[in-house]
């Protein structure tokens, strides 16, 4: 018995976007720009990257490719650096962020388990490989990644992550209730 199919994956997906939609819509549009280093993302190219993740997955799984070989990376990657090039507003960004979320989230509810447990041969030999369901959940684990990663930009431009928000009122809360 199965206790995490395709739809049970959409649901937590969703609730991670949500989340990195909270922090986009937080953090003001004129601190997008803001990077911790030179050689790193700026916040907007992050939102971005987030927004166009679910792409690998989408032309691996969708494509039905096995074989981990036949990917062409660099084009891949060439693509989605593109798209994180593309100069966007905030609104721009969150939409983004918003559409291509309901996308994959609406990809992955549609999954059945015979396919997320199908094994695809990864670099390494015919020994290495991951389930579908691996590599798909994975998608959100880098989101989750690159999160992370945000909110310390967060803090860095001054604004207090949504999550921290969120649990010093519910200690606030109880702390009033026991008074």
């Amino acid at each position: 018995m199965n206790y995490y199919g395709g739809k049970e994956m959409a649901a937590s997906f969703r609730t991670v976007r949500k989340n990195t939609i909270r922090v986009a819509e937080d953090i003001p549009e004129e601190k997008y720009g803001f990077q911790v280093t030179p050689e790193t993302r700026t916040i907007a190219q992050t939102l971005v990257h987030i927004a166009y993740s679910p792409e690998f997955a989408f032309h691996v799984h969708g494509n039905k490719i096995t074989d981990m070989s036949t990917v062409n990376f660099p084009e891949l990657v060439q693509k989605m650096s593109a798209q994180e090039a593309k100069p966007r507003t905030k609104a721009e960004i969150v939409a983004v962020l918003r559409s291509e979320g309901e996308r994959f989230a609406s990809f992955l509810e549609g999954l059945p388990d015979a396919f997320l447990a199908e094994s695809l041969t990864t670099p390494g030999g015919p020994q290495a490989t991951r389930s579908r369901f691996d590599m798909l959940l994975s998608t959100k684990e880098h989101e989750m990644h690159h999160r992370a990663q945000l909110m310390v930009m967060e803090r860095l431009v001054g604004v207090v992550p949504h999550l921290t928000r969120q649990r010093q009122e519910a200690l606030a809360r109880a702390q009033t209730q026991k008074s």
